[in-house]
């Protein structure tokens, strides 16, 4: 059996779609809080920011900056605040088409939650 795929990943509503997917995936037992931030519906897990839900369907991710060239080979790619302004390593987008799997998306937001531990950004 394949994990759902779900084809509003972008345009109207990817947004909606999106969150709604996160709020079901977050693991059972966490202190999850939502705040608009960053353009998008972020999800503070224990009181830290781990994934914050785009406009467009994408998925921004904090993470551990010693994870970022590996995670950047899983196809997400550096996040910014708009034209060259990087948010720096420990910060990540996914493409909306990379987290219309159940399965994907579910790896992004635990990378979100692992990053808690992580030191912060140089």
């Amino acid at each position: 059996m394949t994990d759902p795929v779900h084809p509003t990943s972008t345009g109207p509503g990817a947004q909606d779609v999106l969150a709604q997917r996160v709020r079901d995936l977050v693991p059972a037992g966490r202190e999850v809080r939502e705040v608009r931030m960053f353009g998008g519906l972020s999800f503070m897990v224990d009181e830290r920011m781990a994934v914050a839900a785009g406009r467009d369907g994408s998925l921004l991710v904090r993470t551990d900056a010693g994870r970022h060239e590996e995670l950047l080979g899983r196809g997400a790619q550096p996040a910014t605040m708009g034209p060259d302004r990087p948010m720096g390593r420990g910060w990540l987008t996914v493409p909306a088409p990379l987290v219309d799997d159940d399965r994907e998306l579910g790896f992004w937001i635990q990378v979100g939650i692992d990053s808690r531990d992580a030191p912060a950004s140089p």
